[in-house]
């Protein structure tokens, strides 16, 4: 099989499209994390504690997101190093303000702890690739 004029082997191949699979699965993973991220923020009631986390976490779950997204363009290692090690502080900064928000017992529900988990998750997924 051929990629760019590149012979490879079928092992080769189909090892370049899992990772396609993979980048493009996170992707999505980290773009929905950055949407309930938003959305959970929204239910924060209005004073000036919730105001704080809210933007936190809104900043933090989409820069996690959008530093994931650069990652899997980047052009060279050090660039993909770079940008894959800002989304695992990001996802841990997430995983942080959401267990603020538990701990000040802002929110106590499922939503919030599904959000913990997926933190957790994403920066462990990635962490280990």
């Amino acid at each position: 099989m051929k990629n760019r004029g590149i012979e490879l082997t079928k092992e080769a191949y189909m090892a370049q499209s899992e990772l396609a699979i993979f980048k493009e699965e996170m992707k999505q993973r980290t773009n929905n994390f950055a949407h309930d991220c938003i959305k959970f923020s929204f239910n924060l009631p209005n004073n000036t504690l919730e105001d704080h986390i809210r933007g936190q976490l809104i900043g933090c779950s989409t820069s996690l997101a959008a530093n994931y997204r650069v990652s899997s363009i980047a052009q060279t290692i050090p660039m993909i190093v770079s940008k894959l090690s800002l989304t695992i502080e990001e996802a841990d900064e997430s995983e942080f303000w959401l267990e603020f928000s538990v701990e000040e017992k802002l929110k106590t529900n499922d939503r919030a702890q599904n959000l913990i988990r997926d933190a957790y998750e994403i920066s462990s997924i990635l962490i280990k690739s």
